[in-house]
């Protein structure tokens, strides 16, 4: 086994001999050969070092002549010429006419990821095919710098003009731009050509998937967001810039919707330049064909509406699409961050339409935005509520046009279906009035003359109970505090209670008082939404709009129905038609008034004295039962709008509202100043009168308020015991006090 492995070993070195003196022989005639001797640079430059020296290339002459200084410069100066120029035999002399070129590749074999922005030269590169853009068409041949050379072709400097050498249109655009702008001004940060493309995926020859989007999307936002140089000399804020993500198209492409629109599409890619310039296309001017590339029906639509055909003559206050939608905050119109969602739409078109200057200007109507604030439209929006009119419910949002235009969505002949898409049944009726209910003299007449009378009212009705209960507090805490000085001798009264309110009685007047405080809440509520105590009930739950209304229509039921039984109390009731019976108004509580003026003047010392209900009560309860009347007519009213809208129009919707306003705060200021002092601040009742929860007063109350009830309760008492009494003698027993309780 030994001796096998021997001879073995013996052949294989034998035969390592022969190969390398045969391949020691063959380099030395190789190296005698005239070819290789002619392989330097020096002998390949005899010949082409001519520069006469050329050959036809496709019907085309070719110069086959290179300079010596040339190659000096080049990276490539310490190569042989076969090194690039390969492919013929030793005894090819001259070598044929077309030799196989050796491929850059074999030495530069990062070339294919460092010239991703030529996709298939790349591709061509890695598959050793023949690609159509070639290292020498960008790099040249024997003139090869590299691009750290100052002067290179390829340095940041020549880029562009290189770049342009094939693609010149795109050379222009970007010379125009503001990257090329900024980069010839050597501006730090600009971009040039391979700054952007430098990744395959950002070059506009791959296809526009949300890949190569979002690429392109991080890319600029690598500079516009992530650079601080370009930060500080750029106006936009990095909040501006990267609120982009969450807007609508952020958010699609995310999602992977390629067709969302992402930085390119709407600033361009080598034309990009600053919104003031007219040429850019997020040029105002520019944007509704910007935008239009994907909403062609919006911006056909904007075209012919007010607004597009302002903008068309150039008028530069006219809104475009970034007015209305926003820039890089853009969200879909049912987002609540959106500028035109139905809770902003109103303060959105305000901007322009509250602006004196523009609607002098411009000849626009005045005061339509605080007349849309004050209508019921304008006060749930601001309330909270979503599902009501706005703007563009009526006037539309892309199609906006004059109401004396007839196709408008707010001309007279078109009202009815407008208001229909929310009121079912509109009718003609709906026409009638203003729409926007400006409440001048001039505009609208008879709601201006409505107010105007209420306001006198209730200054001259409210002024007159606060000077009345203001002497009155006056005379009675005089007399308290004497009394509690010891100056004047406290009346002594007795310990009976009388009756004042039945139980059925106080069941009414509580009814009455929570229904009255729910309505007086939930309707102030709606007409006054941005009060300090109005937002901090919005803020215990996000439907409180529709928890108010619901609450305002069942207490305003519970007052109606509270008010039918009261009626029905007084008609079937010994009891209620005394009730009624002793509030009839009757001379006497007019010169009790005016005594009573003498007596809290010091003008009298009398005071006078009071029956079962005084003038007082008796100017609660009947302006009690007229302010429920109107208030409830005109509620209902307002509450089945489509229906009296139609029967009695829309001005005659606006009288209702009307009334129903300064009418609830003429109630309320009334049950404040009149009744809320005799109840809780009268000095004499104070801290409260509880006779609305026990029923009874006492007997030191009736003498001060009641006193000739008292007289009459006191006589019926008398009338009642002496009969006892006598029964009493007769039958030997003591006299007993009876407590009456009428």
């Amino acid at each position: 086994m030994n001796d096998n492995r021997l001879q073995v070993g013996r052949e294989y070195l034998m035969k390592m001999c022969i190969r390398i003196a045969l391949g020691w022989l063959y380099g030395y005639l190789l190296m005698q050969s005239p070819l290789v001797f002619a392989q330097t640079r020096t002998d390949c430059l005899t010949c082409h070092s001519d520069s006469g020296m050329t050959k036809e290339v496709s019907g085309k002459t070719v110069s086959l002549f290179v300079r010596e200084k040339v190659l000096d410069k080049s990276p490539h100066r310490k190569l042989v010429c076969v090194a690039c120029h390969a492919g013929f035999k030793a005894d090819d002399i001259p070598h044929k006419a077309k030799i196989t070129p050796v491929e850059c590749l074999t030495c530069h074999k990062d070339a294919p990821f460092k010239h991703t922005f030529h996709p298939q030269l790349a591709a061509a590169i890695l598959k050793h095919e023949e690609p159509d853009v070639s290292c020498k068409d960008c790099h040249g041949t024997h003139d090869i710098v590299a691009p750290s050379v100052a002067d290179s072709k390829f340095s940041a400097a020549h880029l562009s003009e290189s770049c342009g050498e094939c693609h010149g249109d795109v050379k222009d655009h970007y010379g125009e731009s503001a990257h090329g702008k900024a980069f010839a001004a050597n501006v730090t940060g600009a971009p040039n050509c391979l700054t952007c493309h430098s990744q395959r995926i950002a070059s506009s020859g791959e296809p526009q998937d949300s890949l190569v989007k979002i690429a392109q999307m991080n890319l600029c936002l690598s500079c516009h967001r992530d650079d601080p140089d370009v930060r500080s000399r750029t106006a936009p804020s990095t909040g501006f810039i990267s609120s982009y993500e969450t807007s609508v198209h952020g958010s699609a492409l995310l999602r992977g919707n390629q067709k969302a629109a992402n930085c390119v599409d709407c600033h361009g890619s080598h034309e990009m330049k600053k919104g003031s310039d007219p040429a850019a296309l997020v040029n105002r001017s520019k944007l509704p064909e910007t935008c239009g590339k994907c909403h062609a029906d919006i911006a056909k639509e904007f075209s012919s509406s007010v607004h597009g055909m302002a903008l068309a003559k150039g008028v530069s206050e006219a809104p475009t699409c970034t007015n209305c939608h926003g820039e890089h905050t853009i969200y879909k119109h049912n987002d609540p961050r959106s500028s035109v969602s139905a809770s902003n739409i109103s303060a959105q078109c305000s901007t322009c339409h509250s602006s004196v200057k523009l609607t002098t200007k411009y000849g626009l109507p005045g005061g339509r935005t605080e007349t849309f604030a004050d209508s019921y439209h304008g006060l749930a929006i601001k309330g909270g509520a979503v599902n009501v009119a706005n703007c563009a419910s009526c006037h539309g949002a892309h199609n906006i046009r004059p109401s004396a235009d007839s196709t408008s969505t707010v001309n007279k002949a078109n009202l009815a279906g407008t208001c229909g898409k929310c009121h079912p049944g509109a009718n003609t009726q709906f026409a009638v009035g203003s729409v926007h209910v400006a409440m001048t003299a001039k505009e609208d007449p008879m709601l201006y003359w409505i107010a105007t009378i209420y306001l006198i009212g209730i200054v001259t009705i409210i002024g007159g109970m606060v000077l009345h209960n203001g002497l009155d507090f006056l005379k009675k805490a005089r007399r308290k505090l004497r009394v509690r000085r010891g100056h004047e001798a406290e009346e002594s009264n007795g310990h009976a209670l009388y009756l004042r309110m039945t139980l059925n009685e106080r069941l009414q007047h509580a009814s009455l008082m929570i229904s009255f405080f729910f309505l007086v809440l939930t309707g102030f509520m709606l007409r006054y939404p941005d009060a300090w105590w109005v937002a901090g009930i919005r803020s215990l739950s996000d439907r409180m709009f529709d928890m108010r209304s619901v609450t305002h229509r069942i207490a305003a039921i519970v007052m109606i129905v509270a008010g039918v039984y009261h009626v029905l109390y007084i008609a079937a009731t010994r009891r209620g038609r005394e009730l009624v019976r002793d509030l009839v108004p009757k001379l006497q509580d007019g010169r009790d008034a005016i005594s009573v003026l003498k007596y809290n003047l010091g003008i009298s010392k009398a005071k006078p004295k009071f029956g079962r209900f005084s003038y007082i009560e008796k100017s609660e309860y009947w302006a009690l039962v007229w302010g429920t009347i109107v208030m409830a007519v005109t509620g209902v009213i307002m509450w089945f709008d489509n229906t009296f809208i139609g029967l009695f129009s829309k001005l005659g919707y606006d009288i209702s509202r009307t009334i129903h306003f300064y009418e609830a705060w003429l109630a309320t200021l009334a049950i404040i100043v009149w009744h809320l002092y005799y109840v809780i601040f009268n000095p004499d009742t104070y801290p409260m009168n509880i006779a609305w929860f026990k029923g009874t007063l006492t007997e030191a109350e009736m003498e001060e308020e009641h006193p000739l009830e008292l007289e009459n309760l006191r006589a019926a008492e008398a009338s009642v015991a002496e009969p006892a009494e006598q029964a009493q003698e007769v039958r030997g027993e003591p006299n007993k006090v009876f407590t009456t309780t009428p």
